[in-house]
Parts: C-alpha cells; sequence; structure tokens
C-alpha cells in the first residue's frame, strides 16, 4: 500500500496538471470572466453574440460550422439559418467576408483571426478588453479602451453596452475610472453576462477538445482508482505466501 499511494498521488497530479489552472478575482487590473466552456447554454449565447456582432470583420478559420454544431448542441438547420450569415457551406470554415482592402482601408490592418485570442491573452483579459471601451473624442475612430490603448476596433457592443466616459486623473491623462453617460439596451449585469458568454465561445474555440477531455477525464480517473485497487488486491494475492 504504500508504494501504491504514491503512484495514485502522482497519476491525480498529472491529470490536474492539464487541467486549467483557477484563475484569482482580479489579474493585476484584469476583471474576472468567471468562463466555464461546459455551460452549453452560455456556449450558444456567446456564439449568437459572435455571429451576429464579430464575424463581419473576423475569422474563425480553425472552426467549421459543422463543428460549432455538433459540440453545441445544434442541429444544421439552426446553424444554417442563425449564425451563417455570409452564404458559407456547412461543412466550410467561419471565414469573414470583409474584402482585405476594405479592412486596410477603414482600420489600417486586416483585423486578426480571433481562433486562438483568448490562448494567446487570456479569457480574463478578453473580458476585460470587452468591458472597457470609452469614448474618445481625440481617437481617430471615437472610441478608445484601458486595456488595450489607441485600438484601431471601434466599440461593436457599444449598443448592448452603451457609452462610457472616462474620468481621468487630477493634472494627467491617466484614466482613473470609467462612468456610464448614456445606458444600452442591456443593463451592466446583463451586458456582464452578455461579455462572459462571448469570451466563453471564444475560449471554446480556441480548444474545442477541452469539451471532450472534460468528459472523459472523469472516466479515466475512475478507471485508474478501479485499477489501483484491482492491482493491490492481486499483490496481495501474488504475495500472501512470501514471508
Amino acid at each position: 500500500m504504500k508504494r501504491i499511494l504514491p503512484a495514485v498521488a502522482l497519476t491525480l497530479g498529472l491529470l490536474l496538471a492539464g487541467q486549467p489552472a483557477a484563475r484569482a478575482e482580479g489579474d493585476g487590473q484584469l476583471m474576472a470572466s468567471g468562463s466555464n466552456v461546459r455551460d452549453q447554454a452560455s456556449l450558444q449565447r456567446g456564439a449568437r453574440l459572435f455571429f451576429n456582432y464579430c464575424v463581419g470583420c473576423h475569422s474563425l478559420k480553425y472552426m467549421r460550422y459543422s463543428r460549432i454544431a455538433d459540440d453545441l448542441g445544434l442541429t444544421e438547420q439552426q446553424v444554417m439559418q442563425n449564425l451563417n450569415f455570409t452564404g458559407a457551406r456547412f461543412d466550410d470554415p467561419v471565414i469573414s467576408h470583409m474584402p482585405a482592402e476594405d479592412a486596410t482601408k477603414w482600420f489600417g490592418k486586416d483585423p486578426p483571426d480571433l481562433s486562438l485570442e483568448v490562448s494567446a491573452k487570456t479569457a480574463d483579459w478578453v473580458y476585460t478588453y470587452l468591458n472597457t471601451f470609452y469614448l474618445d473624442p481625440k481617437s481617430p475612430i471615437g472610441w478608445n479602451n484601458t486595456t488595450l490603448p489607441n485600438a484601431a476596433m471601434p466599440f461593436p457592443l457599444w449598443e448592448l453596452q452603451g457609452q462610457q466616459t472616462a474620468v481621468m486623473k487630477p493634472g494627467t491623462d491617466e484614466v482613473e475610472k470609467l462612468e456610464l453617460a448614456h445606458p444600452g439596451k442591456l443593463t451592466p449585469a446583463q451586458y456582464q453576462q452578455a461579455t462572459r458568454d462571448l469570451v466563453n465561445f471564444l475560449e471554446y474555440v480556441s480548444e474545442p477538445a477541452a469539451l471532450q477531455r472534460h468528459h472523459y477525464g472523469v472516466w479515466v480517473v475512475l478507471f485508474l482508482a478501479l485499477f489501483t485497487l484491482l492491482a493491490y488486491f492481486l499483490k496481495k494475492e501474488y504475495w500472501k505466501d512470501v514471508h
């Protein structure tokens, strides 16, 4: 038993090491996203937000419409009617239909593909970014962001959140806090939930296999625990006559 327990502890440690670490309530000045890719309803709402507000500029070139349907519990008809606005086929990847020359003309560069955005920046960063846009008359696009100052992207969700203004620290150009000057269609709590859903969907997109890994992980742990128990009794049987 003394030899088996360390092996079990090592196995559980390796399994837990493969899971994302729990995030603290804040990471510096970042807001905690509270993302949970196992919440299928949240993923569905996030997909609706992405395809209504983001796909006009941003692609998900590593994700296919058919894979989204399978993972999010949607039918082909639901996806093609409610999420496909570019005329793509069901098995096609999610590609924005914005011409490259228009993107360069309007934004100065091509909008980034968002397939791996959460993997690169973390869910908390993307969530904070979506909650910290504010009106800035000095900016060429009329908007700025405290998380990514001088971002080239206009605020796509302003109708939902409303318009925030910045309160500067006295005698500086540094933003002290943001205030909601003109409310949007959603209350602040509803908007935070909406952006949490959107970040959830983007986190799923960055690693779709995580859904299957979480599902099978429980069964793997149970199998290893049962196998360890059987191995222990087998060892006792083999060694019972050894003195």
